[in-house]
C-alpha cells in the first residue's frame, strides 16, 4: 500500500510538470472556461429566463460542473499518448505499482480541476456572482465537485485506453459528454425544453449535480439533488475505475 501511494504521488507531481509544456491543455481549462462564462453571461443571460434567479448565479455552478467534468480530457490524451508511444512498457518494466500510473493520472486531474474551479469562481464573482450560503455548505460544494470530476477523470481514462489516438479520444469523449451538458439545466431551466428533452434533463446526472450545486451555494431548494449528486459521483467511480484498471492492464500486458 505504501508504494502504491508513493508511486501515485510521482506519477501525479510527473504529469502537472508536464503540463506547462502542453499549453493548449493549459488553455483549454484556464482560458476557455472564462469564455464560456463570459460569452454565456453577457451574450445569452438576458435572453434566458431563470425564474427570478439572477442569470450569472444560475449560470456559475453549471459552467463549473461542465467544466470539472471536461478536466479528464487531459488524462484520455495523455495514457493515449503513453500507451502508443511505449511509455507503458517501460512503466511496467520498472518496480512500481501498476495500478499507480492510473490513479496518478486521476489525482493529478483534481489538482488542476481544482485550479480551475478556482479560476472560474474569481472569474464569477468579478461578473456579480456571489454565495447565498453558508461557508459549510459552500465547502460541500467544492467537494462534491473534485469528486464529480474525479470520477469523469476515470471515464477518461477508459476512453483513452479504448481507442486508437489521441484525436479519437478527444472526439469520442466530446461526443460522449457534451450533449449531456447542454441536455440539462446547466445553461437553462428544463421547463424550457421541448418535452423529451425536458424528460432526459431532468433525470440526466448533470441536472442533478448542478441543482445540487445550486442548493450549495445559492440556496435554490435542495430536495434529494445533494445526496443524489454524491451518489452519482460515487457511481461513477465504482463503475468506471474497475473498467479502466482492467483495461490498463491488458494495454500493459501486451
Amino acid at each position: 500500500m505504501r508504494r502504491l501511494v508513493t508511486d501515485t504521488l510521482v506519477i501525479a507531481e510527473r504529469n502537472l510538470i508536464r503540463l506547462p509544456r502542453a499549453p493548449d491543455l493549459l488553455l483549454a481549462f484556464t482560458v476557455q472556461p472564462i469564455m464560456f462564462v463570459l460569452l454565456f453571461r453577457y451574450v445569452f443571460g438576458g435572453a434566458i429566463n431563470t425564474d427570478g434567479i439572477p442569470y450569472v448565479e444560475f449560470l456559475i455552478p453549471g459552467i463549473i460542473v461542465q467544466n470539472i467534468a471536461f478536466g479528464g480530457f487531459v488524462t484520455a490524451i495523455g495514457l493515449n499518448e503513453d500507451v502508443h508511444k511505449g511509455l507503458v512498457d517501460r512503466f511496467r518494466s520498472l518496480p512500481m505499482a501498476r495500478p499507480a500510473v492510473l490513479a496518478g493520472r486521476t489525482l493529478a486531474d483534481v489538482a488542476t480541476n481544482a485550479l480551475s474551479l478556482t479560476i472560474l469562481l474569481v472569474t464569477g464573482v468579478i461578473i456579480g456572482f456571489s454565495f447565498h450560503t453558508s461557508l459549510g455548505q459552500a465547502a460541500a460544494g467544492v467537494v462534491l465537485l473534485l469528486l464529480f470530476g474525479y470520477g469523469f477523470s476515470w471515464f477518461f481514462a477508459l476512453v483513452g485506453l479504448l481507442v486508437n489516438s489521441t484525436e479519437s479520444a478527444n472526439s469520442v469523449g466530446f461526443i460522449a459528454v457534451f450533449p449531456l451538458t447542454f441536455i440539462s439545466s446547466a445553461f437553462v431551466p428544463p421547463s424550457s425544453m421541448p418535452a423529451v428533452l425536458r424528460a432526459f434533463a431532468n433525470v440526466n446526472p448533470f441536472t442533478i449535480v448542478v441543482n445540487a450545486m445550486r442548493s450549495l451555494w445559492i440556496g435554490t431548494p435542495a430536495g434529494n439533488y445533494v445526496w443524489g449528486a454524491f451518489a452519482w459521483s460515487l457511481v461513477i467511480v465504482v463503475v468506471f475505475a474497475p473498467l479502466a484498471v482492467a483495461r490498463y492492464r491488458r494495454a500493459a500486458g501486451r
